[in-house]
C-alpha cells in the first residue's frame, strides 16, 4: 500500500485545511520544496500536491511551486489537483515532471472531459471524488451536487483512469480516523484502484485500510497526522513494507 504525503498549497506555502475551509489553514512551512524533502526521506514514494488557490479560481495558481518540486525529485512520482480545468493544463504539468494530473470538479460537471484527457494521455489522469455523506462536492468542497460518489465512479470504468482518491469531507484535517467503510464500499463498486484520503491520524487508520487493501485500495493520502506527529512516516512504511 502507498502511503502518500500531502502537501496543500495556499500562497505559495505549505498549509493544511480543516474541511477544506481556506479561513481555517495552518501553515507548516513557507517552503514546500523543503517539505517534499523531508516526506522524500523519510521514504516516500510518491507526493500528493494540491493547488489550494487553483481549486477555488479554477485555475493553477501555485504551478511555480508544483514544477519546483517535480524538478528536484524526477525519481519520485508526483500528483497534483486543484485547479485543473483544460488539457492544456494538464499538458503543461507532465512536461514540468508531474506524474498524474487529479481532475475534481470538472470531472462532475463534465465527465467527458476526463474520457478525453485519458485518451490524450494515458496512464497520467486520476479523478478526484471528494464526499459528504456519500455525494459528490466540488468548487473547493463549496457546493454539494446531487450525484453519488459510486456513481460518478462508475462513470469512469472504461476511460483509462489510473486510480481514483476518495476524500471524506466531513473528516478530512479533523484527525477523526478515515471512513475505512465508505473507502472500501467504493473500492468494491468499481475496477478502478482507490487511493483513500481524509481523517488518516494514527497506525491503527493505516492497519484498517490495509484489511481492504484486497478489495482495491492501493494507498492513502496523509496530511495533518504526518505534520503533527501523530504518523511517523518513516516508520509506517516500514511497518506497511513488512505485511503489504
Amino acid at each position: 500500500m502507498l502511503l502518500i504525503p500531502a502537501i496543500d498549497l495556499k500562497d505559495g506555502q505549505c498549509v493544511r485545511l480543516r474541511q477544506g475551509r481556506m479561513d481555517d489553514t495552518t501553515v507548516f512551512s513557507s517552503n514546500p520544496v523543503d517539505v517534499a524533502q523531508r516526506w522524500v526521506d523519510a521514504g516516500a514514494r510518491r507526493l500528493h500536491l494540491v493547488d489550494l488557490n487553483g481549486a477555488f479560481e479554477g485555475k493553477p495558481v501555485n504551478g511555480e511551486v508544483v514544477r519546483a518540486v517535480a524538478a528536484k525529485f524526477p525519481h519520485i512520482p508526483v500528483q497534483i489537483g486543484g485547479g485543473i480545468r483544460d488539457a492544456a493544463t494538464v499538458a503543461a504539468y507532465l512536461e514540468a515532471g508531474v506524474q498524474f494530473c487529479i481532475i475534481g470538479t470538472k470531472a462532475v460537471q463534465e465527465p467527458q472531459f476526463v474520457v478525453n484527457l485519458c485518451q490524450q494521455f494515458p496512464q497520467h489522469i486520476i479523478v478526484g471524488i471528494d464526499a459528504k455523506n456519500g455525494m459528490v462536492a466540488t468548487d473547493g468542497w463549496a457546493e454539494v451536487s446531487r450525484v453519488s460518489a459510486i456513481d460518478l465512479a462508475k462513470q469512469f470504468e472504461q476511460a483509462g483512469v489510473s486510480a481514483i482518491v476518495y476524500t471524506d469531507i466531513a473528516r478530512d484535517g479533523m484527525m477523526q480516523g478515515v471512513n475505512v467503510e465508505e473507502t472500501a464500499r467504493l473500492a468494491e463498486s468499481i475496477s478502478i484502484p482507490v487511493i483513500a484520503s481524509g481523517g488518516v491520524t494514527n497506525m491503527d487508520d493505516i492497519k484498517a485500510l490495509l484489511t481492504v487493501e484486497n478489495k482495491g485500495v492501493m494507498g492513502t493520502i496523509l496530511g495533518r497526522s504526518i505534520y503533527e506527529g501523530t504518523i511517523d512516516l518513516a516508520e509506517a512504511q516500514r511497518f506497511v513494507d513488512k505485511v503489504s
